[in-house]
């Protein structure tokens, strides 16, 4: 498994080995020792999620209030995606940076987003599957959204892509607006509830 840390503080990029022969292919996107290693804490999983997608389909920027807020861990397991983290957390040393993994059904990399961060992602190819492993459970009222299309925030869409939000989505706050709403998470506590993790 190779380990690359993202320009997000507390994200990671998880490469695993790929056995492929002629009745297909095995993998095993994450991996407890490595995780360990990269991230120092567990990953508690409350939850799975499974998504499939059409080309064009752009999914984000979401977020779960914190606390108690939501660590993703997310890869692609059909089709082609670009899946973007962004930092959403008050007082974080990278807040407003953002990070983006080219996830596949060959590769299997997978990425890593701890609770108070944004993620995303651009199916980019038809019937592309996003498998999430989340740290707790669905709660709708918890949901938080920020606009993908923010302009200050020159997420690396590609052009020759029509894109196609839910309207959750498109009437989503730009980063500056949720700040000023009061709707983006506080670092510290970010942190804080982290340790707590078992």
């Amino acid at each position: 498994m190779r380990t690359r840390e993202l320009a997000v503080s507390g994200a990671f990029e998880f490469t695993p080995e790929v056995h492929a022969d002629p009745r297909g292919l095995f993998v095993s996107p994450l991996q407890e020792a490595s995780f360990l290693a990269a991230v120092g804490h567990p990953f508690p999983v409350a939850q799975t999620n499974h998504s499939r997608s059409a080309r064009g389909v752009l999914r984000g920027i979401h977020f779960t209030t914190a606390p108690p807020g939501q660590a993703k861990y997310v890869h692609c397991a059909r089709g082609r995606a670009l899946d973007v983290v962004v930092d959403l957390r008050l007082g974080s040393p990278t807040f407003g940076a953002w990070d983006g993994i080219e996830m596949d059904e060959d590769t299997c990399r997978a990425g890593y987003y701890p609770q108070g961060v944004g993620h995303a992602f651009l199916a980019l190819e038809d019937d592309t599957v996003m498998s999430y492993l989340v740290s707790t459970g669905y709660r709708a009222e918890l949901e938080q959204a920020i606009s993908p299309l923010d302009a200050d925030l020159a997420l690396p869409w590609p052009q020759d892509v029509g894109l196609l939000l839910s309207e959750r989505d498109r009437l989503a706050p730009d980063l500056a607006a949720a700040a000023d709403l009061g709707l983006l998470p506080r670092y510290a506590d970010c942190v804080r509830d982290r340790r707590r993790t078992p």
